[in-house]
């Protein structure tokens, strides 16, 4: 073969430099690219050899080597795949973007299965230029009386091609690296590199340091492979102890018995494991074999709750695992990590395209064949069938969720404190998977019961119907007469706990009287209980200390607490001089209780909002709809009516407006000081009254 020179037929101007710079967004992909090649050629020469068109060799293993020289300043690759030609090197290398596996597919697209050849787009095997200043290759064509050829370029758009010397069928390119790119020299930084792009490509990959010293290990000789070099024969002699007998007397006992070893070079270990667990039918696979390839992909050793194991041939080829990681946090601090591939090479972590929003959450991986990648196969061409992968996804995690809850109550029972803010984010970001699960949604009340949606509209229900049977016909003429404005919300009412220690009072009241409340405490509530409603107009969401409620009271007539009520409402307007205050007076069953605070559920809901959006203290010109509840039944209460022109009473009267308000919420810095000062004040008035 004639040495050949020439220029290298690129179809768009200037395009090193954007291969070098642009094309590839992290530095260290060039590494996943050439191994993908060498893959690709694996690959393509052992269904060459299932179609009769090559004979593999009898003892023929499948790999990837990889070669780091810090002294020569080089990075080689070398696979054992079908190799190439000197016409192919003319038509695949020289010709940039023209993309050898679409011609090999082309060429065999009846006799072979696409989804396997992982290159698509020609132009993988430049981004060695990346980080060398030369590159060479040196391959041997599987076809018979084939020539080998060598070829190499400096960067340029020129090449030198001439035969080569390569004896074995396979391709070996080298990369001699740039002053910039050094590190790649290094073993360490390429196993780096290695693991974190090729740790599950579908042929076994090893990697070797060319100046390093050799390893050595011992084995039985019945472990000898062929291809194991016997350095030496190691004796380890017969190990024997003296031992005493029942009768006194000793003997001579072998304790290790001699041993024959074989002194071998330390036998290469894949960096890679080749079949991966989600590429197994799901009924292979143990809990823990799920649990170990948790542990080794994400390094978190704490158990997942749960996985999904997706597998899907029609009408695309996704396979993946989803896990459920064990949730200890509020919502906004946690974050998951799903690694997408594209027949077993990374791309990358978390693509928002491909995985619901929500999703992220989770731990996993998801391998898509059918992808559409960009020409640097790392981030998606828009592309609408990349939603239906999304919605797939989105519907296999609602589907496996709701079987849990119809299949295994108790373990979703289990599980629901620590994946219900991501249930709740989903069913806020995803219309369709709010849906689905809509009647599987869990709601803990005070006494740790766990209902869904409509077990607890049912509950509600025969609340109402109760209290329904306990109205007067004459209460009902009344409801009839009033005007469409005036009904009122015959929604059912859901109470629900924020802040088990702050609302204990409420608590406390709703146990005695037997009425129930649910524990909603995660950031995200707000949000989710608003949506709920739109969707499910039966009933309405009150905070435990949006209104008073009525199981809790004594029932009176209103012109009873008339006199009380104006007199407390004189005195407390004018001790707290709060012109959006509205005093309400009862006779609560509790007489312990002397004041409420409560805060209408809209004007609470808003309030959240602005601190959500970091507006805390900017009411807009709203109104502040506080409510305070003042108990007849409490001495305090009763005091202050009988005592209503002593000193004491503006004292007593600020003394339990901050008892309420540390029952609904924590006192303002300023607040906090009055109340503490006015303590002192009391106390001291006590003690030496």
């Amino acid at each position: 073969m004639e040495m050949r020179k020439g220029s290298l037929s690129i179809n768009s101007d200037n395009i090193f430099p954007i291969i070098k710079k642009w094309l590839y967004s992290d530095h260290d992909i060039f590494a996943r690219e050439l191994v993908s090649n060498g893959c690709d050629a694996i690959t393509k020469l052992k269904k060459l050899d299932m179609m009769g068109e090559y004979e593999l060799p009898e003892d023929y293993k499948p790999k990837i080597e990889v070669i780091t020289n810090d002294k020569e300043k080089t990075l080689t690759f070398i696979d054992n795949g079908l190799g190439m030609t000197a016409e192919e090197v003319e038509e695949y290398i020289n010709q940039i973007a023209f993309s050898g596996a679409t011609d090999f597919l082309n060429k065999y697209k009846d006799k072979t299965n696409e989804d396997q050849i992982i290159g698509h787009f020609g132009l993988g095997f430049y981004s060695a230029f990346m980080v060398a200043d030369e590159v060479h290759i040196d391959s041997l064509s599987y076809k018979k009386d084939a020539v080998p050829v060598h070829w190499e370029c400096d960067g340029g758009t020129e090449y030198e091609m001439k035969e080569g010397n390569r004896t074995e069928v396979g391709t070996k390119i080298t990369l001699f690296l740039n002053e910039d790119c050094l590190e790649f020299a290094n073993e360490y930084r390429v196993r780096e590199v290695l693991n974190k792009y090729c740790s599950f490509m579908p042929t076994e990959i090893f990697l070797s340091n060319a100046n390093a010293e050799p390893q050595f290990e011992t084995i039985l000789p019945e472990e000898k492979l062929d291809t194991d070099e016997v350095i030496e024969t190691v004796i380890e002699e017969e190990k024997t102890e003296e031992k005493e007998k029942e009768d006194g007397t000793k003997e001579t006992v072998v304790v290790t018995p001699r041993t024959e070893k074989l002194k071998i070079k330390k036998r290469p270990v894949a960096l890679n494991e080749p079949h991966p667990l989600w590429t197994k039918n799901p009924s292979e696979c143990s809990d823990d074999d799920y649990k170990a390839f948790y542990r080794n992909v994400f390094h978190d050793y704490k158990e997942p709750l749960f996985w999904i194991h997706l597998n899907m041939d029609y009408p695309f080829n996704l396979k993946g695992i989803l896990y459920f990681p064990k949730i200890n946090t509020e919502y906004d601090s946690i974050e998951g990590t799903i690694k997408l591939y594209n027949n077993q090479v990374f791309i990358a972590d978390n693509i928002k395209e491909v995985i619901p929003e929500f999703l992220m959450l989770l731990k996993g991986v998801v391998d898509c064949p059918d992808l559409p990648l960009n020409v640097s196969r790392s981030a998606l061409q828009n592309d609408g069938f990349v939603k239906k992968i999304s919605d797939y996804i989105s519907k296999k995690v609602a589907d496996k969720l709701i079987g849990l809850c119809k299949t295994d109550k108790e373990n979703y029972e289990k599980f629901w404190d620590d994946i219900s803010p991501f249930i709740k984010y989903g069913c806020l970001k995803d219309e369709k998977f709010c849906d689905k699960m809509n009647d599987y949604i869990l709601f803990k009340n005070l006494d740790g019961e766990y209902l869904t949606l409509p077990e607890l509209l049912v509950k509600e229900e025969e609340n109402s119907e109760k209290q329904d049977s306990e109205k007067t016909e004459e209460t009902t003429e009344e409801t009839t007469e009033q005007s469409a404005e005036e009904k009122e919300d015959t929604r059912h009412i859901v109470y629900y706990v924020t802040d088990e220690l702050q609302q204990s009072q409420y608590i406390k009241l709703f146990k005695e009287n037997h009425t129930q409340a649910v524990i909603l405490n995660h950031n995200i509530d707000t949000s989710f209980i608003t949506q709920l409603e739109r969707r499910n107009e039966r009933y309405r969401f009150l905070r435990i200390d949006a209104q008073v409620s009525e199981e809790v009271k004594e029932e009176v007539s209103e012109d009873e607490l008339k006199e009380q009520k104006e007199v407390l409402a004189d005195v407390f307007k004018k001790a707290l001089a709060k012109d959006g205050l509205t005093i309400e007076v009862e006779k609560l069953k509790d007489e312990a209780v002397a004041s409420m605070l409560t805060l209408s559920e809209e004007g609470r809901r808003m309030a959240d909002m602005m601190r959500a959006y970091g507006m805390a203290g900017m009411n807009f010109g709203m109104p502040t709809d506080e409510k305070l509840t003042l108990n007849v039944n409490n001495k305090l209460v009763q005091y202050i009516l009988e005592h209503k022109e002593s000193d004491k009473t503006e004292l007593f009267a600020k003394q339990l407006y901050d008892l309420a308000v540390v029952a609904n919420r924590p006192l303002q810095p300023e607040e906090m000081t009055a109340f503490v000062n006015r303590s002192n004040e009391i106390m001291l008035e006590l003690a030496t009254a």
